[in-house]
């Protein structure tokens, strides 16, 4: 068999190019499902306080409670808003492979350790964790 493309090199170069084309075309066509897109679970804290500045949410609301939550089991990283309209948002995220749930739990315990350092019109609206 080999004798048959050393004695037709531009027969076994079509051979090899259409043998490629049809990996290509097959490479195309797998499904997607197999490579998952994966994203880190995500816990989101969000407050109000009225009729407050960002500056003054940011050092009475969000700061609080930033202390509490850093250091959660299986935190990545967080970061905070605070806007000028007196809401704060906190998201705080986790290892692949942590368990949202649980996770959720976690962070509404620290957050529950924070709530008495935080202003009264805060408390009274409620800090929700989602």
């Amino acid at each position: 068999m080999s004798h048959f493309f050393i004695q037709r090199p531009v027969f076994a170069w079509v051979v090899s190019i259409l043998l490629m084309l049809a990996g290509l075309s097959a490479i195309t066509a797998l499904p997607i499902a197999q490579y998952p897109e994966i994203t880190p679970p995500q816990v989101t804290v969000s407050a109000n306080y009225p009729g407050a500045s960002a500056d003054v949410v940011s050092q009475t609301v969000a700061a609080p409670i930033e202390q509490q939550v850093n250091g959660v089991d299986n935190m990545l990283y967080m970061y905070s808003t605070s806007s000028s309209t007196g809401n704060m948002t906190l998201s705080v995220f986790f290892d692949i492979g942590t368990d949202p749930d649980i996770a959720q739990v976690n962070v509404q315990n620290q957050v529950s350790l924070a709530l008495p350092q935080l202003p009264e019109a805060v408390t009274k609206q409620g800090v929700q964790v989602e």
